[in-house]
């Protein structure tokens, strides 16, 4: 299961975060997964209760935002989501399209409590 390895990645991203921020705890965090990602969110939630075990994320929450697949087309210059298993263009059909988004794995906000503070602090970082 390599979603193990990307969020060990990911949890050493967040203990990054936290340092920069001074955080005593890290709440919640939340990454942007394309459809196209080769990452399951099924399995990168339980694979996140795994690698968050004796870190500042220890008791953090991890929240998933899908992205789609998103195509250009080469014929027509329509853009547009389509099914992940289905990269045609949305507006004429044809197959010559280029891929411009799904394709993403992003870390993009921690939720902490920095160490000078009670309240917790969000860090957005998309």
């Amino acid at each position: 299961m390599h979603e193990l390895a990307v969020c060990q990645g990911l949890i050493e991203a967040v203990e990054r975060v936290a340092h920069a921020q001074r955080a005593t705890a890290v709440h919640a965090v939340t990454v942007a997964v394309g459809t196209l990602s080769g990452v399951e969110p099924g399995l990168l939630a339980r694979a996140f209760e795994v690698a968050r075990a004796g870190t500042v994320a220890a008791l953090a929450q991890l929240h998933v935002d899908a992205l789609p697949a998103r195509v250009a087309c080469a014929q027509c210059g329509a853009h547009g989501d389509v099914p992940a298993n289905r990269l045609l263009c949305p507006a004429c059909g044809d197959w010559q399209v280029r891929v411009i988004g799904g394709e993403q794995l992003m870390l993009t906000r921690v939720e902490l409590t920095r160490a000078t503070e009670t309240p917790t602090a969000t860090v957005a970082l998309g």
